[in-house]
Order: C-alpha cells, then structure tokens, then sequence
C-alpha cells in the first residue's frame, strides 16, 4: 500500500472542506432558462451537483465533466437550434448541501446516495410547492451494502464492534454509513445511545480525528473505509457488506427542469451511458484520470468501480435499488429524520426510467443488454503468468505495480503469491494487491483479508469469522497476508510461465 499518499495527497482535506465549483459560466440563483439579450440568444443553465470524492459518482459527475461527455450530447436542433448552454458543475462532500441548493433552484440534477436521496425526494413533497425532484438513473451500487465501512486507527487495540463500548464514534448523521452502523451496533447487542458516545461528522473531519485519535472509530460511506485504509492510518474492524443491505447512489432531477427540457436530462444520461463505457474499456487509465481530478487515489477508484469491483456501474433502476430506498426510509424513519406520515411508497413512486429508456434507444441500446454489461463487468482475460484462463473471477487475484498503467491478472490467489516472489527480486513495488472474498467475490486489499490455505489452493474472505468457519472444515489454518506469503515462500513450487512449457 502507498502509505506516503496521505503525506503526499493531503491537500484532499482541504479540498474536501470547501465546495469545489467548475463552471462554463457561473450564474447562482438563475432560472433554468433565459434569453441573453447581448446576443437574444436563449439560455439554458445546466447545474449539476456531484461528490466528486464518492467514487461511485464518477461516471455521472468528474468524467461527464472533464471529459466533455454532456456537451457531445446536447441538442443542438428545432427548439435548441439558437440555445446557449450553460454548464454549471459543483462538488460536495455530502448530498444534504445539494438538496439545499435543488431547493433553492441551484442546481437542476443532483448526485447523492440513497439516504440523502431519500431526504431529498421527501423534502420536495413537503417544501416543494409543484416541484418534485425525480430519481432517473442509478450511479454505483452494491447489492450487499459492502463500501461503507467503520474504521479505527490504525495502531488502535479495538478489533470487534463490542470493543467499541465506551468509546466516541463518529459518522455523517443521516448518510447510509449512519443506517449501517446502527444496524451492526443492533446486531452487536449495543446500545447507540447507552454504551458509546456518538457524534457526526463529515469524512474530512473523521478522517483527520482518526489521525490524530481524537476520535475512537469512524464510519463512513464510499470510499472512505477503504480510502482510510489505503493511506496507512486507519483499519477497518466492520464492512458494510456483512449487514446484507443494498446501498445506491443515484440521479435525481427537478421535476420542473426535466419537464421543461427533457431533451437535456436524455443528453445527460447519453453521457452517463458513454461513461460507464468508458470506464469499462480503460479501468485503469480512466482511474488514474480520476485520481487527478479527485485526489482519491487510483488504486481506491478501480476497487470500487474496476471489473469484479466493489460496486456495479448499473444506470437502470432495479429492484435492488428501490430495495436499498425503502430501507433508507425505514432507518430514517427511526432516525426521527423523516415524518411519522412518510411511507416507502411516497419515495419509490419518485423513481423514474422514461429518460433513460429514451436515451438508451436513441443510443441504439438494449435495456437488457445494458443491465448484462453491468452485471458481467468482472476479471477475465489469462493468467499474467501461467497464461491459463481466469475462469472464476471470485478466485482471480491482481497486482498494480508502482509506475504501470495497467494491472496485472492472475486465474488464482496461488499464482499470484509465486509472481510476486520474482517481482520482488526484480525490484518492483507493489501499490496495491487485490484478492476476492470465496463466497460473496467482495474485492479486497490483501493487506487487509483473511486466507485460508488447502493444498494447491488458497482463498481469501473479508472477514475472520468467515475464514475460521471455512478453515474448521478444511481442516486448515486462518492466515494473514503475511503469514500467507512466509508459508507460500517456504513451500510453493515456482510458477512456469506459459511460454516455457
């Protein structure tokens, strides 16, 4: 791990700190249209708030917006024939500051993940007067919660949610980490409000009390738990993923702009769609794009959204999303966060795929198809060193090297432990090394995962209890990464490259 990064990329938390704005032209509190009477031209403002540091925005937020993806698809003809646009981009740490501004006729679509988005949607019913904000598209998703995550510093004794009895923990009130947390304090038998001290607090700022341990444990959403990790002062001790609950971040749109220019909120999602794209044809290089734009390292990019990675680049609204919505509401609901009269109904009703089926079609897309590309988005291709087949991607293994742009695949975790003996001797450094959970395929740092050893083969698990569980009937032992490659050292057979056979 590139534990310097922190050292190195600390300017991030001060980005974080303060609303970043990128702008064609900048025109607060304007109405969605206009005409410039300097040119009597009509003018159409597009304000887009994203998060540009929750990685699972990438594709509806920094790409469309570096990569001018939104301006390729904009109508340019009959009604938008004598139009100018303005493009009007802004970033947040959280969703709440972008349902603010929705409100106050800011920004026009808004990125945010299903807790803020169910905020968000309930607020307009209630203060919206006509207007409605409307949930078109899917961002990232996880369909088991993995993502957020509570973490502790790194040299901290606390191993188990029980040890944090006692202890101060902070998280963003009202953000699916906060629904996480709760529900795995319920599962611990603690009680939020007897047995520790809770506090909210943004990424930024728990990230920086980890550092300086004024607080005892932090949960946080995506990419935080693993971002933490990565920068080498923090530990994770719970994921996100052992609760089972779905997690989503999505588009939402004023009611008002999608009505008056539908043509627009299509353009937007032709440009999600040809993100996702993107993405998917060059992981690594749009990764280390994103890093620049971002500060969020590429490593921690292509974890989350990579092949086989944390969370999936589905635009459609599934099943699995409105699921992860109507939880939102029944967590904010005993939050106090929502009123007593507010249902799963009144939030799943707001969810609306007209705009991207249309897009989807004038795109020459199939719905199905896109719902298949999302899904089959994982490791494949051969092995970097034997040349055989990857043919289960939850056992595949990768290497991204200091100084390369491209990670290195291996069919299994076995294979990868006799490569990284002779990269070694070569002298190459490892930035990060990636392995999969057995049963649910959860990427994982390796630093970070459990493995159990049978024979020729090796698994990995996110979580010590499942490892042990499946060690007992392999008759076999937990190990650490490096206990792992102690033991692989002393005994593996050296791998031959294919070309050598």
């Amino acid at each position: 791990m590139r534990q310097e990064h922190f050292t190195r990329k600390g300017f991030v938390f001060t980005l974080l700190v303060i609303p970043l704005v990128f702008a064609n032209a900048c025109s607060k509190g304007t109405s969605a249209s206009n005409p410039d009477n300097s040119t009597n031209k009509k003018v159409v403002r597009i304000s887009i708030g994203t998060q540009d540091q929750v990685i699972n925005t990438a594709t509806g937020g920094s790409i469309i917006r570096e990569e001018k993806l939104l301006e390729k698809y904009l109508p340019k003809t009959g009604k938008y024939q004598n139009v100018d646009y303005k493009i009007e981009w802004s970033s947040y740490t959280s969703g709440p500051p972008i349902t603010n501004k929705m409100l106050a006729n800011q920004i026009d679509i808004g990125l945010m993940g299903d807790f803020p988005a169910t905020i968000n949607m309930t607020t307009f019913q209630q203060k919206g007067g006509d207007v409605r904000t409307k949930y078109i598209a899917t961002l990232g998703y996880s369909p088991t919660g993995a993502g957020n995550a509570i973490v502790v510093p790194k040299d901290s004794t606390v191993k188990t949610l029980t040890d944090l009895k006692g202890k101060q923990v902070s998280v963003p009130f009202g953000s699916a980490a906060h629904g996480m947390l709760l529900k795995a304090l319920k599962g611990a038998q603690i009680d939020p409000e007897k047995d520790l001290k809770l506090v909210s607090q943004s990424p930024e700022v728990g990230g920086s009390n980890l550092q300086t341990k004024q607080i005892d444990a932090h949960a946080d959403f995506v990419p935080f738990g693993e971002l933490f990790s990565f920068r080498g002062f923090a530990k994770k001790i719970f994921d996100g993923a052992e609760t089972n609950i779905p997690t989503l971040h999505g588009v939402l749109v004023r009611s008002d702009f999608a009505k008056t220019h539908p043509e627009v909120v299509v353009a937007y999602l032709k440009a999600l769609l040809d993100a996702n794209k993107m993405f998917r044809a060059q992981p690594e290089a749009i990764a280390a794009k994103v890093e620049k734009w971002t500060g969020v390292e590429r490593e921690v990019v292509y974890m989350f959204i990579g092949p086989s990675g944390l969370q999936k680049l589905d635009p459609t609204i599934r099943q699995v999303h409105l699921e992860a919505l109507r939880n939102s509401v029944v967590t904010l609901k005993q939050l106090g966060k929502l009123d007593a009269s507010i249902t799963p109904e009144t939030v799943l009703k707001q969810a609306d795929e007209t705009y991207l089926k249309q897009a989807m079609q004038e795109m020459g897309l199939k719905y199905n198809d896109v719902v298949a590309t999302a899904d089959s988005f994982t490791i494949a291709g051969k092995d970097a060193q034997t040349g055989e087949k990857i043919a289960n991607a939850k056992m595949a293994a990768q290497v991204w090297l200091e100084g390369e742009n491209k990670v290195m695949n291996f069919a299994s975790i076995q294979n990868i432990m006799a490569a990284l003996q002779k990269l070694k001797a070569d002298g190459k450094t490892t930035s990060a090394i990636f392995v999969h959970d057995r049963h649910k395929g959860w990427k994982l740092f390796a630093e970070n995962s459990f493995f159990v050893r049978q024979g020729n083969e090796v698994s990995a698990f996110l979580t010590q209890k499942d490892a042990q569980a499946f060690a007992k009937q392999a008759n076999a032992q937990v190990a650490t990464f490096q206990g792992l490659q102690q033991s692989y050292a002393q005994t593996a057979k050296p791998v031959v490259a294919a070309s050598n056979r």
